[in-house]
């Protein structure tokens, strides 16, 4: 099966640092499915449709994704629900890889949905709610982490564009994160990145 040939966080950081890149990008998206009828309990306390993505405001699966400095997916993880915010999936599945890379000198760029995510993983400064303006050093940052940071958005374009099961997702939700492995595997084949 394709989805068994793609590389494990371990290999994919690893080519990173022997391939001396600058950083990788961390990104989520939410991967359209048909509705399912499993319930959970929010933060709030409130029962939920496990599946419901309220960024999206429809049923799917969160995929989160590591993508070279140039876009290029490197490495994806197992489905979570929709309702799974995107910190909370990397907290589940990478940030602790992601920590141990960073100190070795390969930093991860998010967006600002993944502030708080910890060492190593940089995120552009949020605009206060008072109304007040970031000074001139906090934006110019955020100014460069957003142009870095821009290329790795291409990264789920490559998969989802490309592979159009990823558009809406027919079968089991759980198997997302199979698929889109194996989409992982064939996009590698096309920009001839396969396994050394």
């Amino acid at each position: 099966m394709l989805a068994a040939r793609a590389p494990n966080l371990h290999e994919a950081l690893e080519r990173g640092h022997d391939q001396d890149w600058s950083h990788v990008v961390l990104d989520g998206k939410v991967v359209q499915t048909d509705r399912l009828r499993v319930k959970t309990i929010s933060k709030k306390g409130r029962t939920i449709d496990a599946w419901y993505s309220g960024k999206t405001r429809d049923f799917g699966g969160n995929i989160q994704a590591l993508m070279r400095p140039d876009g290029l997916p490197i490495w994806v993880f197992d489905v979570e629900p929709g309702s799974t915010h995107d910190l909370s999936a990397a907290r589940k599945h990478v940030l602790g890889a992601l920590a141990a890379a960073a100190a070795r000198g390969l930093p991860t760029l998010a967006d600002p949905g993944y502030e708080g995510a910890g060492h190593g993983v940089n995120t552009p400064v949020k605009q206060p709610t008072d109304g007040a303006e970031l000074d001139i050093n906090t934006r110019t940052r955020n100014m460069l982490l957003r142009s870095l940071r821009c290329l790795g958005e291409r990264g789920f374009a490559l998969l989802t564009g490309r592979w159009r099961t990823l558009q809406q997702i027919t079968v089991s939700p759980s198997r997302i994160g199979k698929i889109a492995k194996a989409a992982l595997v064939l996009t590698h084949f096309e920009h001839n990145y396969l396994a050394y």
